[in-house]
């Protein structure tokens, strides 16, 4: 067995802190559990996981990050496949359902930590969670500009209001309402979500299915 790199050893350590953390935030809450309590299931010493995280706050902020990369092959979005068949579909219409479809497989990983974020009060976690946003934000932004290539936005429609729009219909709290909420299948919801965009951001007929 070839003996793992000195980095490597040290991205495997993070993993296991990161999902040892994504566990028990969403298990048990972010308020309940405690450094010594993710050190224990990661299999690591409680030194380890202040050494490489500094604060609970930053560690889930850095556990949203690694649930919006992914596990298996974690990139960010702009370099994960489905932003680069967004980016490469020819229309609108491909290009919003490759959209959609990306950013819902990676919701059942982020919403349950952005709950659990939501039920704490410290205040060093709200700024953390809203350094977050403010960068998802961005990506959204950057993400608009795609699109706005294959199609312009509604008349009257400035990218700034476009971006809002965007945040909203392919957001967290749009799907937790849909899905987990009113358990709307996966599927019903990209196509409502593909179909709401066409037509709030781009003027476009609609495809919805739930109107």
């Amino acid at each position: 067995m070839a003996t793992l790199s000195r980095r490597e050893r040290s991205r495997a350590t993070h993993w296991k802190i990161v999902e040892a953390a994504h566990h028990l935030f969403t298990s048990q809450g972010y308020a309940s559990t405690t450094m010594g309590q993710v050190a224990e299931a990661a299999g690591v010493a409680v030194q380890t996981v202040y050494f490489v995280f500094h604060t609970k706050a930053t560690l889930l902020a850095r556990t949203c990050e690694f649930a919006l990369m992914g596990k298996e092959t974690p990139l960010p979005p702009e370099e994960q496949p489905w932003y680069r068949a967004m980016h490469d579909a020819p229309g609108i219409d491909d290009a919003l359902r490759h959209l959609v479809t990306g950013v819902g497989d990676i919701m059942p990983r982020v919403i349950p930590l952005k709950l659990a974020a939501r039920a704490s009060d410290d205040p060093e976690l709200s700024r953390v969670m809203a350094d977050s946003e403010a960068g998802r934000a961005d990506g959204y932004r950057a993400i608009l500009e795609i699109l706005r290539g294959k199609a312009p936005l509604r008349k009257g429609l400035d990218p700034e209001r476009a971006t809002h729009l965007l945040l909203l219909y392919a957001g967290e709290d749009v799907y937790h309402v849909l899905v987990d909420t009113y358990r709307w299948p996966h599927e019903d919801w990209i196509d409502w979500t593909v179909g709401t965009l066409l037509h709030q951001v781009f003027g476009r007929a609609s495809t919805a299915r739930h109107d």
